[in-house]
């Protein structure tokens, strides 16, 4: 059977189409078979007990055939003996044992002598009257009459002349209400036969349908009772392809996106744990500083001018890094709501990165850490970008290379170039460098290449997260290249801003 074939009988509405055919034909061949089965057998047991000729049930169930049949050889028999010695009939012995011989085929005798009745095989209501009269011509053995009034029988007629010389008839008479005992079984046999092929056919319509939608809604209800339960760690078998098929597929499929949720949720909710806690530890550093500063001033500790600018310039520096940690959280809240307020103006890349590094260098300068600027790009670049958030994407890649600096003598170069429709900036350090291990994940939320030593310089763990989320939602993309030991270069590229000019000749139009 072809692939195409067994898709057909597996679909709901062909099972369902081929029950019906089941519960209509199946049945009825099947007690067609067994009634031509039960025919034969019985028609031959029939012929060979009783001695019937029959060619079908037809023959037998007609009550004077079937009659007439059942005793021929009785007839023959009786027949011989009234011509070789007519007088035996007049011996009750012998009519006994001829009579005993009639009645296990429902018969019996009736021996008359000219008008008086001299033997009766049986009680009957036959009357004298009843009885035919004597004739000279006699029947055959497939012959007789039939009486068909208060009690219907098939009488045959043996006519005979005593050796006295009166005359005489032998009357072998049958009941037509009693039947062979095979025959009277027959519906009995039938509706027991048509009981049981029904059974048969009801339980494999029921093994099918089991098979096929039982069992599979079975398994879903197991399923949904484990959904409910809150375990996510099964699976359902798709087997076939029909619509259960599908719904089992379509089940699992849905399984698959609830467990791939819940664990995202429960991701989520371990890094905003482990964000909690990034930030409560980073928090506490600047806050134990103004603490203790402040203290220092309350306490009279500074009891200079020089040591009283002293402490509040770090106290103000502490405050500043606490604005900027919290600035952060906000910002990454407004991500994780997709959230993120931008304000797209057209810009210059040379004079907008001029202003930035101008910005940065003092900030670097008073931190000993070399700075080198390279712009290779025209100056009537422009780009399309919200200025503020590009400022926080340089500023964070900045801040990040800043902390990792290991060298006594911190480096950080920055080049803008001019790549077709894109400009790239690219950021390059000379700090500790990122494993090949890790590069892959630096963009993702809260990973942290070494726990230890970001807990030593601080970092929720999630700005490099913001800077390619800045990015992409400018259209562009970024990635990094590193060396452990030599330094890390972080890429980006934004599309440059291009002027759509019209076709003067289409203007005309």
């Amino acid at each position: 059977m072809t692939e195409s074939w067994k898709g057909f009988f597996m679909k709901l509405k062909a099972r369902l189409t081929v029950s019906f055919c089941i519960i209509i034909f199946v049945p009825i061949l099947l007690a067609v078979f067994v009634i031509f089965g039960f025919q034969r057998f019985q028609i031959t047991s029939i012929e060979e007990t009783y001695g019937i000729k029959a060619r079908n049930y037809t023959d037998l169930m007609n009550p004077v055939q079937l009659l007439s049949q059942y005793t021929k050889n009785n007839y023959k028999n009786l027949m011989k003996e009234a011509a070789l010695n007519p007088d035996q009939f007049l011996d009750l012995e012998f009519l006994e044992k001829k009579n005993r011989e009639l009645s296990g085929k429902y018969s019996y005798l009736i021996v008359r002598r000219e008008d008086d009745v001299i033997y009766t095989g049986a009680e009957t209501d036959l009357k004298e009257d009843d009885l035919p009269g004597y004739s000279d011509n006699d029947q055959d053995s497939v012959s007789g009459t039939y009486m068909n009034g208060d009690k219907q029988v098939l009488m045959k007629q043996i006519n005979l002349i005593f050796q006295d010389g009166r005359r005489g008839s032998v009357f072998i008479v049958t009941d037509s209400y009693e039947v062979l005992p095979e025959v009277k079984s027959l519906l009995l046999d039938i509706c027991i036969s048509v009981l049981i092929i029904l059974l048969l056919t009801a339980a494999m319509l029921i093994i099918w349908i089991y098979q096929g939608i039982i069992r599979p809604i079975k398994k879903l209800e197991a399923a949904t009772l484990s959904i409910q339960q809150g375990n996510l760690d099964f699976t359902i078998a798709s087997e076939g392809n029909d619509e259960i098929s599908e719904l089992c597929g379509s089940f699992e499929e849905m399984r698959k996106r609830l467990k791939e949720s819940f664990e995202q949720q429960m991701a989520s909710e371990r890094q905003s744990r482990e964000l909690i806690s990034n930030i409560a530890h980073d928090l506490k550093t600047p806050i134990t500083a103004v603490k203790g500063y402040s203290e220092g001033l309350l306490d009279g500790v500074a009891d200079t001018p020089q040591k009283q600018e002293k402490y509040l310039r770090t106290i103000n520096n502490k405050a500043n890094e606490m604005d900027a940690l919290l600035n952060e959280l906000t910002l990454y809240s407004k991500i994780d709501t997709n959230r993120i307020p931008y304000n797209f103006n057209k810009l210059n890349v040379a004079a907008y990165f001029n202003d930035c590094i101008e910005e940065m260098g003092m900030d670097l300068e008073t931190k000993r850490i070399g700075l080198a600027y390279f712009n290779y790009v025209d100056n009537d670049v422009m780009i399309i970008a919200d200025p503020e958030q590009l400022r926080r994407v340089v500023n964070n890649i900045i801040g990040n290379s800043v902390k990792y600096l290991d060298k006594e003598q911190g480096f950080i170069s920055i080049r803008i170039k001019d790549v077709g429709d894109f400009i790239q900036v690219e950021i390059e350090d000379n700090g500790r460098g990122i494993a090949s291990k890790d590069l892959p994940y630096v963009f993702e939320r809260f990973y942290r290449a070494d726990a230890s030593r970001n807990s030593a310089t601080g970092g929720s763990g999630i700005g490099l997260s913001i800077v390619k989320k800045i990015i992409e939602d400018h259209g562009g993309k970024i990635w990094a290249t590193s060396k452990e030991s030599v330094g890390t270069v972080m890429y980006f590229v934004i599309r440059k801003y291009q002027e759509v000019v019209q076709d003067e000749q289409s203007a005309d139009y």
